[in-house]
């Protein structure tokens, strides 16, 4: 890795952690469990910002993101994989969810979301 792509590995991902650290006390502890299970789901995801939320990019393009507002909202980009499974005919995917609270089930939920969205 080129010592200018390091470089931009730290901002992106010092700049992410800065936007969760900002955000509002109990989505705060949300977002730095979001950011710790997409690092772990999809480790070749690169922390970023995109339009002033935590996101998440490969090859330099973002495939997910989160921001906290009245909810606690995750989002997939145009570029995350959104590939029909089984081969099935088409169906409505979902794009965004948002939720208030984070637990067990929905983090489980959103690792296989993020894993099938990095692949």
């Amino acid at each position: 890795m080129t010592e200018s792509k390091a470089a931009k590995k730290v901002d992106g991902e010092a700049a992410a952690l800065e936007k969760i650290a900002a955000m509002p006390g109990p989505y705060r502890a949300m977002g730095e469990r979001i950011h710790a299970l997409i690092r772990s789901s999809a480790p070749a995801l690169q922390p970023t910002t995109w339009y002033g939320m935590p996101a998440y990019a490969k090859d330099g393009k973002v495939i997910c993101f989160f921001r906290a507002d009245t909810y606690m909202t995750f989002g997939l980009t145009d570029k995350a994989n959104l590939a029909l499974e089984d081969g099935a005919p088409h169906q409505l995917r979902g794009s965004s969810w948002f939720f208030t609270a984070l637990d067990d089930a929905t983090e489980s939920e959103l690792a296989a979301i993020v894993r099938r969205a990095a692949s």
